[in-house]
C-alpha cells in the first residue's frame, strides 16, 4: 500500500481554494479527468457518486467516485472520496482546507492507494515513494497555482 500526506500554503482565500474542487472547475486542477459526472445525490453530501474518466496517455480508464466525507464550514472544509481503478486499486483521497487568514489557505492532501488483487499488489511494490511524492507535489503546485491565478484574475 501506498500512503501519504502532504500540505501546501496558498495566497488564495479559502472559498477560491475549495472552489477548485467543484464539479464545475475539478478539470483545472485534474486535467487527466476527461469526464467527471454527477450521477447520485448532490456533490455536496456524502454518498454522492460520480462518474470520471480518466486518461493516461492513450489509455482511459472509467470508475466511480464516492465521496465519504464532506464539512463546510467558514473557517474548515473537507472532501474525501474512494474508488477502484481497473478492479486492481483502491484509492482513497482526502482534501483538507485551513483558513489561515483572509488571503491564505492551507491544503492538506493525503490518501492510500492499495492493491486489490494480486496485479494490484505486485504494481505497487514497483512504484517507487519518489515517484508517488513527486505526482502528489505536483498536484499541489496545480492546485496552488491555479487558485492564485484565480485570485489575481478576480483582482485585476
Amino acid at each position: 500500500m501506498i500512503t501519504w500526506k502532504e500540505e501546501i500554503m496558498i495566497e488564495a482565500d479559502i472559498d477560491t481554494v475549495w472552489g477548485l474542487f467543484k464539479d464545475e472547475h475539478i478539470k483545472r486542477i485534474m486535467p487527466q479527468v476527461e469526464e467527471h459526472a454527477l450521477i447520485e445525490k448532490e456533490e455536496h453530501e456524502v454518498g454522492a457518486r460520480h462518474r470520471q474518466t480518466y486518461r493516461e496517455g492513450k489509455r482511459t480508464e472509467t470508475y466511480i467516485v464516492t465521496t465519504t466525507a464532506y464539512e463546510n464550514t467558514e473557517e474548515y472544509r473537507k472532501k474525501e472520496v474512494t474508488f477502484t481503478v481497473g478492479r486492481a486499486f483502491d484509492i482513497r483521497t482526502s482534501y483538507e482546507f485551513h483558513k489561515i487568514g483572509e488571503e491564505e489557505t492551507k491544503l492538506v492532501y493525503e490518501g492510500t492507494n492499495e492493491g486489490v488483487n494480486i496485479l494490484g499488489k505486485v504494481m505497487l511494490k514497483f512504484a517507487t515513494e519518489k515517484n508517488n511524492k513527486k505526482v502528489v507535489r505536483e498536484f499541489l503546485e496545480r492546485v496552488k497555482e491555479e487558485a492564485e491565478k484565480e485570485k489575481t484574475d478576480v483582482h485585476s
